[in-house]
């Protein structure tokens, strides 16, 4: 129960901090990515307080002995990564939402975020239908379907 506590706080923190931010707003976010117009580094604000928080955070735990969970220092890059990476900034750019501010517009009702949100959705699933297939669940199960016929 602590720990959800705790999860529950730190998600209602982030979100206030996009909304104060102004990082729930679809234009604030395409500004930031029009180099040729009319460009806001508002995001570039946003993104560099965040990456202190969280550097000092991750210093502060590890000065203590916590261990730092969920960090990879492995440094390998494949094509999936380069993939998702693209298809993320390429949605990211079109509809000026990425998942965390979505998330936090649709608490405000925004029909906007809806339109982001169901495509976002439904590459998860689609994301993951691959990944099964991929590793040979979905392939299985097609191979023995065609040794039938």
């Amino acid at each position: 129960m602590r720990r959800a506590l705790g999860a529950l706080g730190a998600g209602l923190l982030f979100g206030l901090g996009l909304v104060v931010s102004g990082m729930t707003d679809p234009r604030n976010v395409v500004a930031f990515l029009d180099f040729a117009g009319h460009w806001s580094p508002n995001l570039a604000a946003v993104m560099v307080g965040a990456i202190a928080v969280h550097f000092t955070a991750l210093r502060w735990l590890g000065a203590r002995g916590y261990p730092v969970v969920g960090v990879d220092r492995r440094p390998w890059i494949d094509g999936r990564l380069v993939l998702g990476a693209a298809i993320f900034g390429a949605g990211w750019g079109l509809a000026g939402y990425c998942p965390g501010p979505a998330v936090v517009a649709l608490g405000f009702g925004k029909p906007s975020a809806w339109a982001f949100m169901a495509p976002m959705l439904l590459g998860l699933l689609l994301g993951e239908s691959a990944a099964r297939w991929q590793s040979g669940v979905g392939a299985g199960a097609a191979n023995r379907l065609l040794s039938r016929r």
